[in-house]
């Protein structure tokens, strides 16, 4: 006698990064159903709910929590609304997933992991560059060790899509409401060395910067101060003369760039989205790791690294929660967010006193 697996229902909260990713993501797994989403602005939720087919739409993210139906709630909102939003859902016994970075600070997230585990509930970060074949086949590569001793990594992020004043003022322009690099890419950074190394770092450097000071607030037509950053230079240091270097810029023209980098006694791997490549010692050159074909998206996906990691990472999801598993193997949780956002608070500090900050006594 078989147990039928019952279908997963999964409502959202948020209209951005949700509607482009994740609703397709998951609308593309079998046995699963998006059946509701909410925004702030109902119009947008609606809007949304229309052009992807989900029945239903609320400007209450709280109408998701009391929908028996709902199995999973995925948050998708500024960082600022996490921490309630969590755990409210968490409450509620829903399964959950949270975009990075996981709160405004580390007191945030370990409430909401410490809220998760008492209800023992799956509660999962949404790191999806963990699930693609290039990143889970460098760490292979580096558990083996095939590299050698590991005496060096770099992460380094290029773009220009927040150069000039054109962008307007909005919350990602406000650290109040978590807005910034260090949050928005030093989170993925930062879980990407833990994840990959399997290592904690021990003790951090940093330095932040805000090139682009003013912008201007479309609701008022006034400027606005920014007051989060669009550069991020930074040293992890994970003890044994390892160390990590992270360069992340939101303000740097040129062709776009997201590498990770190891480097050992015997070789190194290096990962650029959705390519992995190898180096031995002495070759002087890289050569690329044979990986699977990339899968094709679903519609209305965009062709980048993020929605592949998402899609592979959704499936992983709803197979987990349609079986009734309590965990996912290699995936982010409410513990993984709270270590990462110490290291990313000792990186603020770091920056604000202008001196190394150990994690041992953050």
């Amino acid at each position: 006698m078989t147990t039928e697996v019952q279908p997963l229902r999964v409502g959202i909260i948020g209209t951005g990064f949700a509607r482009s990713t994740q609703v397709p993501a998951f609308q593309a797994c079998p046995g699963v159903e998006v059946v509701s989403i909410a925004s702030a602005h109902r119009e947008r939720a609606e809007q949304a709910a229309r052009e992807l087919g989900i029945p239903h739409a609320t400007g209450d993210w709280r109408e998701l929590m009391r929908n028996p139906e709902v199995g999973l709630i995925s948050i998708v909102t500024p960082p600022h609304l996490h921490r309630e939003m969590a755990i409210a859902a968490v409450h509620a016994g829903k399964s959950v997933l949270c975009e990075k970075p996981t709160a405004l600070e580390a007191a945030e997230a370990e409430i909401m992991w410490m809220a998760a585990e008492q209800r023992g509930v799956v509660a999962l970060m949404d790191h999806e560059l963990r699930f693609l074949p290039s990143r889970l086949r460098m760490r292979e590569i580096i558990k083996s060790g095939e590299l050698g001793v590991i005496h060096h990594a770099r992460v380094r992020y290029r773009s220009d899509n927040r150069a000039g004043s054109g962008r307007p003022w909005d919350w990602w322009s406000d650290v109040a409401k978590g807005g910034g690099l260090l949050g928005a890419l030093g989170s993925h950074a930062v879980d990407a060395l833990r994840f990959l190394l399997g290592r904690e770092p021990t003790e951090v450097l940093g330095v932040l910067a805000t090139h682009v000071t003013t912008r201007t607030d479309t609701v008022t037509g006034a400027s606005r101060m920014v007051t989060s950053d669009d550069e991020v230079q930074a040293l992890l240091g994970f003890g044994g003369g390892l160390t990590a270097a992270v360069s992340l810029s939101a303000v740097e023209p040129g062709k776009p760039t997201h590498v990770v980098e190891v480097f050992g006694a015997q070789g190194a791997v290096r990962v650029e989205g959705l390519e992995l490549l190898r180096a031995e010692v002495g070759s002087q050159k890289w050569e690329r790791e044979p990986l699977p074909t990339p899968e094709k998206l679903p519609a209305g996906m965009q062709e980048n690294e993020w929605a592949h990691g998402f899609f592979h990472y959704a499936r992983a999801i709803s197979e987990t929660l349609r079986l009734g598993l309590r965990s996912l193997p290699g995936a982010a949780t409410f513990e993984d967010g709270w270590r990462n956002q110490r290291v990313l608070d000792a990186i603020r500090r770091s920056h604000s006193e202008r001196r190394w900050i150990s994690l041992s006594r953050f």
